[in-house]
């Protein structure tokens, strides 16, 4: 009988799916920031979160599953990793990103946040037992090296201390929350995964239900279906995407894959937000993604 964790690698698959989660992922820096201005951070994070994991959970349940598939309850040794990755990843990363973005830019909020790729490649190599393979460790340098190029020259010119603290503690939360996640993709459905954390997000951020009631009384129409988008589709379809990839291949080079997230951020926030980025992120940016290019050629 074949496992979840001998399932085919299905790599064309995979590099889509992670094409996806990041073309979507940089779209909810653009979009966490236009929200701010009417939804205080806990209350978009519940709102995001609890409508997330209704979509996700109308997805896990109402879809045909194949006859030998059987739907499986976490076993009691995938609940601490589980929780971990709801509480952190899920909770604490959307209150302290969203917080972070009423100080900072999209683009910069992105950059600042994506030193966790280097975080995940170190933890994964330490703790899952990836190792450090050659061209991870050059596009994880080559990338890093494009986002700290990109954070000398930001849209606004500086960046408030307080913003950039959030945005590490995000990157710190995500960092973790991705490395606790991968070990369960190998014994779960990869939604299953997705569905049960976001929604343990969603209960860690309730105490900010009664300030999302009466901001939603008083926000327009515009920016609530902005919320709807971020949990329909940066949360329920790119965490789903983000999943599907992440059993498919290495913690480490997922991480890096990501670095393209700031890239489009800043093009998005260019686009919508009137956010022009200086040459000097325009070079940062291609160094990100020559990173990920190399990060992701195999051996």
């Amino acid at each position: 009988m074949t496992t979840l964790a001998e399932a085919p690698p299905r790599t064309g698959l995979a590099t889509g799916a992670a094409a996806i989660t990041v073309v979507l992922w940089a779209s909810s820096f653009v979009a966490i920031r236009h929200v701010g201005t009417e939804i205080s951070a806990g209350a978009l994070s519940l709102a995001r979160l609890g409508l997330g994991s209704i979509f996700l959970g109308a997805l896990l349940f109402t879809r045909p599953r194949p006859a030998a598939t059987v739907r499986r309850w976490p076993a009691r040794r995938d609940w601490l990793p589980l929780i971990a990755c709801g509480v952190l990843w899920f909770g604490v990363y959307n209150l302290t990103l969203n917080e972070a973005e009423r100080r900072l830019d999209a683009g910069t909020s992105a950059m600042l946040v994506h030193i966790a790729p280097l975080l995940i490649a170190v933890l994964a190599g330490l703790g899952l037992g990836e190792g450090f393979p050659r061209q991870l460790v050059i596009g994880s340098l080559v990338a890093f090296a494009g986002i700290v190029v990109i954070g000398t020259s930001t849209s606004s010119g500086r960046a408030e201390t307080w913003g950039v603290v959030l945005c590490i503690i995000a990157a710190i939360s995500y960092a973790v929350g991705v490395v606790t996640q991968k070990p369960l993709l190998s014994r779960l459905p990869a939604a299953e995964v997705t569905w049960l954390a976001c929604t343990i997000g969603a209960v860690v951020c309730l105490p900010f239900a009664p300030t999302l009631v009466e901001e939603l009384r008083t926000a327009d129409a515009a920016t609530i279906w902005w919320v709807v988008y971020l949990a329909a589709f940066p949360t329920a379809l790119g965490f789903t995407t983000w999943a599907f990839a992440l059993r498919r291949t290495s913690a480490g080079r997922m991480g890096v894959t990501v670095y393209a997230v700031p890239v489009i951020a800043i093009a998005l926030g260019w686009l919508f937000l009137g956010e022009t980025p200086a040459v000097l992120a325009l070079a940062g940016g291609a160094l990100c993604l020559i990173g990920v290019a190399i990060s992701r050629r195999t051996a």
